[in-house]
C-alpha cells in the first residue's frame, strides 16, 4: 500500500506559532521532507521530533521529488516542510504535489502561519481581498511583465521581498505603479515586528534586515486628487486658501496616509 503526503506549515518566525496537527503529522510520518534539514532541525529538535530528513530544495525539486516518489509507493508517509511558513506558498513544493498527483498517490495538506495572511491582518486594509503576487524577479522586464497587467485591478497588491532586494523593489514598484499608499511589515511574529506605512516613491527601509512583506494600494482606491503628486496635492489645498499646516493635515487625511509623510514633502517645498 503506498504511503501519503502530508504538506505541513510551519511557524514563520515564532515556534509557538506550531499547531497541534502539525506536531502530530511530523511525529507520525516515516519521513521529513525539509528546504533546509539544518533550519528545520531547530524547530524538529524542540519538539523532539527525531525522523529522517530528506533534502528537497528549489533547485532540486525534481531529482527529490522523484525519489520522494518512490519512496511514498514503497508505502513510507512523508511530511514536506520549508524554512517558514506553508510549502508552495513562494517555497518549493508545486512540483512535489504535481508528481504525487501525476502518479495518483494520497496527499493533503496540514495548514499553518503564512506571512501574506498575517501581514494583510495587520494593515488593516482589508478590503475586497488581495492579489498576491510572491517575490518580484531579479530582472526588470521580468518585474514589469509581472506588475503591468496588474496594474489597473482595483484590490491591494502584495509581494515578498528580501533584504537584500526591498529598496530596488520599491523603486521599480514607483516606476509602475506611481505614488499609492503602501504598508511594509517585518519580521511578523518575531521579536522585531514592525508595521510601517508610506507612499510608493517617498518611501525606503534605512538597514533593510529580515523579510519584508509590501502591500501595495488598488488603483481605484484613489480619489481623483490623489492622482496628483503629493507636492501637487499640497498645492492645490492651500490655493484653496488653507495655511500650510491646514493643508498637510487635510492632504494626509485625503490620500490616507501618516501626517509626517505629507509633512516631509512639504519642507522641501517653497510654500
Amino acid at each position: 500500500m503506498a504511503g501519503k503526503l502530508f504538506i505541513v506549515g510551519t511557524p514563520i518566525g515564532n515556534m509557538g506559532d506550531i499547531t497541534l496537527r502539525a506536531i502530530e503529522t511530523l511525529k507520525a510520518v516515516d519521513m521529513i521532507a525539509c528546504e533546509d534539514t539544518r533550519h528545520s532541525s531547530i524547530l524538529l529538535n524542540k519538539l523532539d521530533i527525531k525522523k529522517p530528513l530528506i533534502s528537497y530544495y528549489l533547485h532540486k525539486e525534481r531529482s527529490s521529488g522523484e525519489k520522494i516518489i518512490q519512496l511514498l509507493q514503497e508505502g513510507k508517509d512523508i511530511a514536506l516542510i520549508t524554512d517558514a511558513g506553508m510549502p508552495c506558498i513562494s517555497d518549493p513544493g508545486a512540483m512535489l504535489v504535481q508528481m504525487a498527483d501525476e502518479f495518483g498517490l494520497e496527499y493533503s495538506v496540514v495548514p499553518g502561519a503564512t506571512a501574506v495572511t498575517s501581514a494583510m491582518a495587520l494593515s488593516g486594509i482589508t478590503r475586497r481581498g488581495f492579489c498576491f503576487l510572491g517575490f518580484l524577479p531579479e530582472k526588470n522586464i521580468d518585474k514589469e511583465n509581472l506588475i503591468v497587467p496588474y496594474k489597473n485591478i482595483d484590490i491591494q497588491l502584495v509581494f515578498y521581498c528580501s533584504p537584500h532586494n526591498i529598496n530596488n523593489d520599491l523603486t521599480f514598484l514607483h516606476k509602475v505603479l506611481g505614488e499609492r499608499n503602501i504598508v511594509v511589515v517585518k519580521e511578523i511574529t518575531k521579536m522585531y515586528e514592525r508595521v510601517e506605512k508610506g507612499v510608493l516613491g517617498y518611501f525606503q527601509i534605512d538597514e533593510p534586515r529580515g523579510e519584508y512583506v509590501v502591500i501595495v494600494e488598488g488603483k481605484d482606491f484613489k480619489s481623483d486628487l490623489c492622482e496628483l503628486s503629493i507636492e501637487e496635492h499640497l498645492q492645490f489645498n492651500i490655493d484653496k486658501g488653507l495655511t500650510k499646516k491646514e493643508a498637510i493635515k487635510v492632504t494626509a487625511t485625503e490620500r490616507g496616509v501618516p501626517k509626517d509623510v505629507v509633512y516631509k514633502v512639504a519642507l522641501n517645498l517653497n510654500i
